[in-house]
Parts: structure tokens; sequence; C-alpha cells
């Protein structure tokens, strides 16, 4: 009886500390990408352009991409749950500092932050599902961690454009803030000690990077990654000027997108662990298809509606499979295969918001779209060319 009351409590406990961790990376994700939802009255709030303000997309991928190694290999040996709680806590000192940002640059340095926080929450708490939970409930812990991703989308940027709506955008990074402590208390009280096994040095990425699966998932990762956030950041501007619906519509809009994504997830998540390169070729394909047709279909709101269904179906994927191929490719060494995965999606958020900006700037939403979704065919071609599984 008493074996019996012992595992129950270490289920409990297990699922706590994955249920705390998604909390962690969904209020990440959702700061990360909120500004999607903003970039208007941001950009209006401080007189810049559309491209300029798509910087606030483009600072927090840069950073993270830099932040991974260096943070992951300078704190090798430190407890895990001191780092994640540390890193909550200066994700909630970011957000207050947006709330109160007196100029653009001020935002800017908090979205640094953000950067930094990213690099290194992501790092080590993409791949904790091993240590948290029993060989048996793996898949479904990553699973439950990486829908944070598009419940960011779901529930975290519509909720945030909403209050940035209603009240003002300040007030959305403002509530992220009191949620982001809120995260840290649900942190410090379920997640257990995770002294660091296995220290990442430079000498675990370099060797790594020398796998042929390894290069070739930074390869799909960039490719899709920069298809999505090059046209993604700049959904607002596309549906506010060409099917030209209302802040309000957009809302609920973007809800349906991240409920499509959370489905994505989900149905990707066993299909990734079988069948990794065909997987990621259908959500790339899917990918491609949506953006290409929005400027052409989503002339009108309901053919908008069900192209971002698709889109976001797409996208909802895309996380569990660029980290189930890392870690595929690097078994021995999950936190290593972390630190990859986290470098090279964020970098590719960045440059696909900075690209995605130059593009709007220079022509039109229609015209970042069409970029976009040439990006993810030839992540498609890329994908049906490959020699690796």
């Amino acid at each position: 009886m008493t074996t019996i009351s012992r595992t129950a409590g270490e289920a409990v406990t297990g699922r706590g500390a994955v249920a705390a961790v998604m909390l962690g990376i969904f209020a990440i994700v959702t700061t990360e990408i909120l500004p999607i939802g903003l970039l208007t009255s941001v950009a209006t709030s401080f007189e810049v352009s559309a491209g300029a303000a798509g910087l606030m997309m483009t600072m927090p991928g840069f950073l993270a991409a830099v932040a991974a190694p260096v943070v992951t290999v300078s704190t090798a040996r430190l407890d895990r749950r001191r780092m994640l709680c540390g890193f909550v806590l200066l994700l909630a000192v970011a957000n207050l500092l947006a709330a109160a940002a007196p100029d653009y640059r001020v935002l800017l340095v908090s979205r640094v932050l953000v950067g930094i926080v990213i690099g290194g929450f992501w790092s080590i708490g993409a791949g904790l599902a091993p240590r948290l939970v029993p060989p048996e409930r793996e898949g479904r812990a990553k699973a439950v961690i990486f829908s944070a991703v598009p419940l960011g989308s779901v529930l975290g940027v519509p909720l945030g454009t909403l209050i940035g709506q209603v009240f003002h955008w300040r007030m959305a990074f403002g509530v992220l803030a009191v949620f982001a402590f809120g995260v840290l208390a649900a942190l410090v009280a379920v997640l257990p000690p995770l002294p660091a096994t296995r220290p990442t040095r430079l000498g675990v990425l370099r060797d790594v990077l020398r796998g042929t699966g390894t290069r070739f998932g930074l390869v799909v990762t960039f490719l899709v990654v920069l298809a999505h956030f090059g046209a993604y950041t700049y959904v607002t501007p596309f549906l506010e000027q060409v099917p030209g619906v209302g802040p309000a519509v957009i809302t609920v809009f973007l809800l349906v997108y991240g409920a499509a994504g959370i489905a994505g997830n989900f149905l990707a998540g066993s299909w990734a662990e079988r069948r990794p390169r065909g997987t990621f070729a259908v959500v790339a394909g899917l990918l491609a298809t949506a953006v290409l047709l929005l400027p052409a279909a989503g002339r009108w709101g309901l053919g908008a509606l069900a192209l971002l269904v698709v889109w976001g179906v797409a996208y909802g994927a895309v996380p569990v499979c660029s980290q189930t191929w890392f870690t595929k490719a690097a078994p021995r060494f999950p936190e290593a295969a972390s630190v990859l995965f986290t470098s090279s999606f964020q970098a590719t958020i960045s440059a696909g918001a900075l690209a995605g900006g130059a593009v709007v700037d220079a022509g039109s939403p229609s015209a970042v779209m069409v970029f976009g979704g040439g990006v993810a065919v030839l992540a498609v071609a890329v994908l049906a060319r490959a020699r690796v599984a």
C-alpha cells in the first residue's frame, strides 16, 4: 500500500511539474509573439513604420539564438530548477519594463531581456520531459509541454490583443508581468530539484552539430520557420487591408488560428516520432498552400479564416516536429539537442520578421504572404530530396 501511494504521489508531482513548465513556455511564447497582435497600436503610439515595429519580433529571436548556447553552457553545473525560476523572474521584469516604456528604444531593451529568457528557458525546459515523468508517459509529457506554443496563439495573443484594444497595449504587457509572477510561484511550488546531469559543453555542441541529421534539421527548421514568421508577423496588417476586417474580428480569427494550432500539435506528436521526415513534409506543404492562397482567396473574410485554420494546423505541428528531429539526431544529449533547436528556431523567427518587414515596407501585406509561401515550397522540395529518415 505504501508503494502504491508513493507512486501515485510521484505521478501527481510529475504532472504538476510538466504543467508548470508548460505554463512557463506559454508565458514566454505569448510575450514573444504578442507584438503581432499589437503591431499597429505600438507603431502608431511611437510613430514608427510597421517594418520598424517588427523589430519587437526580431530582437528577441536573435538574442535567444545567442543566449541558448551561451547561457546553457555557462550554467551547465547549476540546478535547472533554479535556472528556470530565474528566467521567469526576468520575464516578469521585462514585461513590466515594456508596460512602462517611455519610448520605443526602451521597449526594444525589454525585448532584449525577453530574448535572453527565451534562449535559456527553452533550452532547458524543452528537453525536461524525460526527467519529470516515467518513460511510458514521456511522449504525452512532450506534447503537453509543446502545446504551450499553439496555446500562446489561441489564448495568449488574442487575449493580449483584446486587452490592448479595450484598454491600451501597455496594459497587455502589464497583465503578462503579473501572469509571469504566478508562473514563478507555480515553479517554486511543484518543480523538483533538477541537478545538472551530462553538462552541455561547447565540445558536446560541436559533436552534435557534426551529425548529418542535425545539419539537415537546421536547414529544414530554418526554411519552415522563416516561411511562417516572414508572413505571420504581418498577418494583422494583412487582415486589416485585404479582407478589411475590424479589430474584434481579427481577435476571433487569431483565436481560431490558435485552436487549429493546438490540434496540429497533438496530431503531429505521435506521427513525428514514427515518420519525422514525412510529417515535416506534410506540415511544410500545408503551410505553403495556406499562405500562398491568402492573397487571392483571403480577400473575403471566410476565405481568410479557412486558410488561417489550415495555417494553424500546420504551424502548430512545427515545434514538435523540429524538436523531435533534433532529439532523434542526438539521443544521448537531449539538452544539447534542445539548445540547437532553440537557437535555430529563434534565429529564424528574427530572420523571418526582418525579411518580412523589408518585403511589407517595399511592397504590401499580400507580397509578404507570397514570400512566406515561396520559402515553404522550398522547404517541401528539400524534404522531398532528403536522404535521412
